[in-house]
């Protein structure tokens, strides 16, 4: 079993403890992280990136206060903010460290890693540490998903149902046909949409596939073009998509999805690029032209 296979088979059990950290009333997460009414910015770099999007959407939506979400190299400095929620696996990100030096002092910052001695940590005003969901592959899976599951229990998200559906998505074999596609669409709403845009990235980092993600009601306004025969267009939302089974279909395309926590979703296409990265001959746990952190000269 590669670290990558074994990373992807822990989740449900980093979950439980980051939820159980996040719900403490006693603990460091509460007071670390965002208080309602704070205008907040959260950043990151690809994976966290992502991550930030669904953590200001789901934000916003809970009622907490308005909530940007940025790649750390773009945030714009002359906003307004009264907090900057960085997020870091390594802690050692050059435009995370860029950004975190650049507002010391005028914004207070909390970052989320995994490496408690990491540089971000003394960067920022305060930290929370996942240790336990650290990874030792380049490609990130659990820390994604738990860094996640923190988040939203934080928010007070019911999240009863993500542990039995991350077994679930474990122990079920994988669809055949979906390990021969040659194109995939993850599609999401509103804080599924930054998920499906991790989805794809799990795929072409670990199985270089040629993925695509988008906000589902964009699936007709000029993706659905590339669907054909050998496609697969994957929902990755609550509830029904906005695109009928009916328009895949048509195109020759499979639909894809299988009900479950968006979290718990994400599990399945993990699994899916190792898959195809075996079928390939590829390495999951060291993907091509890609390094743990990105740390520029």
């Amino acid at each position: 079993m590669s670290h990558t296979e074994a990373e992807i088979a822990s989740q449900p059990d980093c979950w439980r403890r980051a939820i159980a950290l996040a719900r403490d009333p006693e603990g460091p997460v509460r007071a670390a992280l965002p208080r309602a009414g704070e205008r907040v910015a959260v950043v990151g770099c690809g994976t966290s990136w992502f991550i930030a999007q669904s953590y200001a959407a789901l934000r916003e939506a809970a009622g907490q206060g308005e909530t940007d979400a940025f790649a750390a190299s773009e945030m714009p400095l002359g906003r307004g903010y009264d907090r900057v929620v960085a997020l870091s696996r390594s802690g050692t990100t050059t435009e995370v460290l860029e950004l975190l030096g650049a507002v010391r002092g005028r914004v207070p910052t909390t970052v989320v890693t995994a490496v408690p001695d990491s540089p971000v940590v003394g960067a920022a005003d305060a930290a929370v540490v996942l240790d336990f969901a650290d990874e030792r592959s380049v490609v990130q899976t659990r820390w994604a998903t738990t860094e996640l599951a923190l988040l939203r229990a934080h928010l007070g998200a019911s999240l009863d149902r993500l542990e039995a559906d991350g077994e679930a998505a474990l122990a079920e074999p994988l669809p055949g046909p979906l390990v021969d596609a040659g194109q995939f669409t993850f599609l999401g709403r509103g804080w599924t949409y930054g998920v499906a845009q991790e989805a794809a990235l799990k795929m072409r980092e670990a199985a270089g596939a040629w993925t695509e993600a988008y906000p589902a009601k964009e699936y007709r306004h000029g993706p659905i073009s590339v669907t054909g025969p050998r496609s697969v267009v994957w929902w990755l939302g609550e509830g029904a998509s906005d695109v009928a089974d009916e328009e895949i279909t048509r195109t020759g395309g499979r639909v894809a999805g299988f009900g479950r926590d968006p979290l718990a979703e994400l599990v399945v296409v993990q699994r899916l690029a190792v898959a195809i990265a075996a079928a390939r001959g590829l390495d999951p746990d060291e993907p091509r032209h890609l390094t743990r952190s990105v740390i520029l000269g």
